[in-house]
């Protein structure tokens, strides 16, 4: 999946009960936020979560045992690595 780079705002209408927008605004309001701001913060949150839970893959005995052999002795970071590490996901 890729994003759109347009940094324009788009508007996101949903509707709800009187009793969930009244807690959604007392959450936000205990935050500081807005009630837009804390709940698209909130639908962001749990769907990276959802496309993250979506990474499956498969691998043969060996390629696993090698991976598991890297997890139970991981390298020495580089500074690739670590410049890696420090790159923003791309829905961030």
């Amino acid at each position: 999946m890729q994003l759109s780079p347009s940094k324009e705002a788009v508007s996101i209408n949903i509707r709800a009960k009187t009793k969930q927008r009244d807690l959604i605004d007392q959450a936000a309001d205990r935050l500081g936020r807005s009630r837009s701001d804390f709940m698209l913060e909130a639908a962001c949150r749990e769907a990276e979560n959802v496309l993250l839970d979506q990474a499956f893959f498969t691998v043969d005995q060996g390629t696993f045992a090698k991976f598991q052999a890297l997890i139970d002795n991981p390298l020495t970071p580089t500074d690739k690595l670590c410049r890696l590490l420090k790159t923003k996901a791309p829905w961030e």
